[in-house]
Parts: structure tokens; sequence; C-alpha cells
């Protein structure tokens, strides 16, 4: 029995649903063949006609999507013109999609210990360390490298990662249950910030329960999608989102930052105390603001100096990173663009290009975090009884 053939404008429609795939929505950060957003492909005469279907009505990346899909369909040779049809996903192809991208899991388990994204929590045991900005600089150090990055603002009262970013007026798009994040410089961030009506004019008042709320939304609402590591800049102190995030990730990784005056290092060993009470590994410690550099080559040491290496040595873990006072560190977070995204070491902000001390020593910590081993403390191993 002889099978029939495709016509010759069915091969063409199989062309551009294979074309198509090579566009990815956005947001998602997958082919939009694959989310099920293109419905019917039809050629007459070499007129393509495609159906595009959005997420949401109001789709932020609508446009882009929409030329994206035209110029795909219409680089299949044989195809003359191209028309986009757009519509939107029913409800209940929204809910398809939403079980498709958390693969039958149930929310709570996107972060779970048996999942292979490594979760680092940043924190200080007091504010003005620079805990947020060294935050910042490490997920888009990471990012650069090639890894998937994710980075959570859990510093509720003081968020700063949208503006550090520079995504200060971005806005999370819901798809079904789903809250699809910003991305700024290849991370997926989620801000409190990025939910209020002026981030720079609205202060957040909650107390511990909201606070609870706020960060488990965030594990579980949030598709990420999947990631090689998961940031949180955590608020300085021990209070209610320290604990929080210590219940619901017992077995993240903990990352303190201080800075080299005695008084500050005290705190910070109190946070890492904490998260060790909760469960949590203290991987190491960063000394921030570490000296200002001189013509001269000396270094003024604004705020002392030993910081670092004390909290260190009271913890019993690494200094990975000693990272220098920097005009351009500051002048790279006032205007939402990291230092280290300016290439391999940062430049300084000057007319010289010389490699800026402050990117050389946060693209380090980068690399020392990539390297380390990620603790198989809690999670199943593959392993049967014979």
């Amino acid at each position: 029995m002889t099978l029939p053939q495709p016509t010759g404008e069915e091969r063409l429609e199989q062309a551009i649903r294979q074309a198509l795939g090579r566009v990815i929505d956005p947001e998602i950060r997958r082919p939009i063949t694959e989310l099920d957003m293109i419905g019917d492909v039809k050629v007459v005469d070499g007129h393509a006609k495609v159906a595009l279907r959005l997420t949401i009505a109001g789709c932020p990346a609508a446009r882009s999507i929409e030329q994206q899909t035209t110029d795909a369909a219409a680089s299949v040779p044989g195809v003359r013109d191209v028309t986009v049809d757009v519509g939107v996903m029913t409800p209940e192809q929204r809910q398809r999609l939403t079980e498709r991208l958390r693969g039958g899991k149930p929310s709570a388990s996107q972060f779970s210990p048996d999942s292979l994204t490594r979760v680092i929590a940043v924190t200080s045991g007091k504010g003005g360390v620079g805990k947020s900005t060294v935050t910042a600089n490490l997920a888009v150090a990471l990012a650069a490298k090639g890894l998937r990055v994710g980075l959570i603002d859990a510093d509720v009262f003081g968020f700063s990662i949208p503006a550090l970013l520079g995504i200060e007026d971005a806005k999370p798009t819901r798809v079904g249950e789903l809250i699809l994040p910003p991305v700024a410089f290849d991370v997926k961030t989620i801000s409190i910030g990025m939910f209020v009506e002026s981030a720079t004019e609205t202060a957040v008042a909650w107390r511990g329960p909201m606070l609870h709320r706020t960060v488990q939304q965030f594990l579980t609402d949030v598709f990420f999608g999947d990631l090689d590591v998961l940031l949180l800049d955590l608020p300085p102190g021990t209070g209610d989102v320290a604990i929080s995030v210590g219940q619901l990730l017992p077995h993240a990784e903990v990352l303190v930052v201080t800075t080299p005056q005695p008084a500050a290092a005290d705190v910070a060993v109190r946070s890492g105390l904490v998260a060790r009470q909760t469960g949590q590994r203290v991987i190491g410690v960063v000394e921030n603001m570490a000296g200002l550099a001189q013509p001269d080559g000396t270094v003024l040491e604004l705020f002392g100096a030993g910081g670092g290496d004390e909290t260190a040595r009271r913890l019993e873990v690494p200094l990975l990173a000693r990272v220098p006072l920097s005009v351009a560190l500051r002048e790279g977070g006032d205007v939402g663009r990291p230092i280290v995204a300016e290439g391999p070491e940062g430049t300084d902000a000057g007319a010289s290009g010389a490699a800026d001390p402050a990117g050389v020593a946060l693209q380090a910590l980068a690399e020392r975090i990539a390297s380390m081993g990620r603790s198989l403390r809690g999670r199943s191993l593959p392993f049967s009884a014979g």
C-alpha cells in the first residue's frame, strides 16, 4: 500500500512550522511552537497564513513575537508573503500551558531539595554593607558565564534590585496562575518593587505573616523555568524573612556579606549562625568596601580592616572575595548597569578603559561560586536496594 505524498503546499506548511520553532518567547524563553502558540498554518499560491495565539491579552512582547513570526515564515523558500492572525489563548489553553511548564509537578517543588537548581541566599547582619550590589553583580556575572540565573529580591522593605538592574518600570506578566518575571542582563528577576504603584515613592509596611506569604509566592507562583542558580537577596538582620527562607529552603547555601569594620563583622556572624540554625550551609564570606585605592598605589581603609577575615574565621568558612570601594561600581548601580556587565573584568568610568578592581573582584567571586560543588545534603540519591 502506497501512502499519499504531501503536496507542495503541505510541505511548505511543514517547513513554516519548523522555521517558527526558532522563534523564542522572550518571557518564557521557549519556542512558540513548543508553547502551543501556533494554531493553523495554511499556504495557498505562496501566501502563508499563520494563526498566532498570545498567552494573554495585552502581552508586552506581542509586537516582537508577531514580527519574528512573520520573518520566520517569510524566510521559507517558496513563501511569497505572510499574514499573521493574532489571537489570545483561551483559559483552557492557558491552563494546559501552565501544566506543561510545571511539568506536571506541584508548584511547591520548583526549588525542592531534589531540584537541580542551586539556591544561594545572600545575607548580611546589618544594612548599608552593599549586599544588594554584590548580589546583583554576582547574578549578572554568573549569567554571563552561560548559567541560567534567577534572582529574588527578598528584601521586601528595602527592595533595590530592580533599580540596580535598570528595570524599575518593569512589570511581571501573569499567565494563568503563573507569574513570568522580567529579564535583565539574562537574569530572571522578581521583586515586590514590581508590584507597588511607585517603587520610589511607596513604602511597604507589613508584619510577619505577609512577609512569609510574599516569599512563599515568589518561590511557588513565579515561573523561572530551568535554572542553574537561584539567588535571593535577603534583608539585613535575622528577622522574619530570614527565618521564612530558612523554613522554605532549608537546603539553601548562604553567602555572608560584611565590611572591614569590626562592628559590622560582629553582626554578620549572627546572620550566618541563624542560617545554620535552620539547616542552611554557609559557603563563604564577601568583604565589601575593602578600601579605596589612591593614585600613589596606597589603599585608604575608610572602614577599617580585617572584618571579612574575622567573620570568615568565626564562621569557619573561606573569605571568597574582597571587593574594594569603587566609583565605577557605585555609578553602575545608580544607572542600573552592573559593573560586571561592562566586560570580563569590568572597566572604570575613565577614558583609560582599565580594569576596575571591584569588577575584577566580583568576576572572581562569580568564578569561585560557579566552581564550587553543590552540597548533596537533603537530596534524594538515585540508589535502590539490590
